[in-house]
C-alpha cells in the first residue's frame, strides 16, 4: 500500500488555532506530513522562529522553507503555473498524495500535482479566525494563539 504523504503551505504568520486544527488533521490522517513555510514580510517574525513554533508543537512534521517566493498570486492559469513551478521545486521528488488547506487554491494545487485536495474547515466553522484578522489586533485575538506565539509577537 502506498504511503500517504500530505502537505500544506502557508506563512503561519502567526501560527493560530486554525493552523493547528489543519496540521493535526493532516498528522492524524497521513503517514507523513510536510509543511512548506513561506517567507513573508506581513509579520516581523523570522521564518526560523515561525518554524520553531510549529516544531515545538508538532515534532513529527517536516518543514521545508519557501524563501523568495514568487510575488504573483491568483487562481488564473498564469499565476497558478508560476506558483506551482516554484512549489514543485520545494517538494522535489517527494511522492505526495494529499494537499491540505482551507483555501480555494487547494483545488488548483491538488489538480496541478494530480493528488487529493483535502479541505479542512474550509468554511471556518470549527475555528472561525484567520491570521489576517489576528494581525489586525493581536491582543484582541490573543485567545487564538499559544502563549509562546503570543509572547513572540505581542506589540
Amino acid at each position: 500500500m502506498q504511503e500517504k504523504i500530505g502537505f500544506t503551505i502557508g506563512k503561519f504568520a502567526p501560527l493560530h488555532k486554525g493552523h493547528e486544527y489543519l496540521i493535526e488533521t493532516g498528522i492524524k490522517e497521513m503517514d507523513k506530513f510536510i509543511i512548506v513555510l513561506y517567507e513573508t514580510d506581513v509579520i516581523d517574525v523570522s521564518l526560523e522562529q515561525r518554524a520553531s513554533w510549529i516544531k515545538q508543537m508538532y515534532p513529527s512534521v517536516e518543514i521545508r522553507f519557501a524563501k523568495n517566493p514568487p510575488k504573483q498570486y491568483g487562481l488564473d492559469e498564469e499565476s497558478v503555473n508560476i506558483q506551482m513551478e516554484y512549489l514543485t521545486k520545494i517538494i522535489k521528488d517527494e511522492k505526495v498524495t494529499h494537499f491540505y488547506s482551507s483555501e480555494k487554491y487547494g483545488k488548483a494545487v491538488a489538480d496541478y500535482m494530480h493528488i487529493e485536495d483535502r479541505r479542512v474547515d474550509n468554511e471556518r466553522k470549527h475555528v472561525p479566525i484567520s491570521a489576517t484578522i489576528i494581525r489586525k489586533n493581536i491582543r484582541e485575538n490573543r485567545s487564538w494563539l499559544e502563549d509562546n506565539v503570543y509572547n513572540d509577537i505581542k506589540k
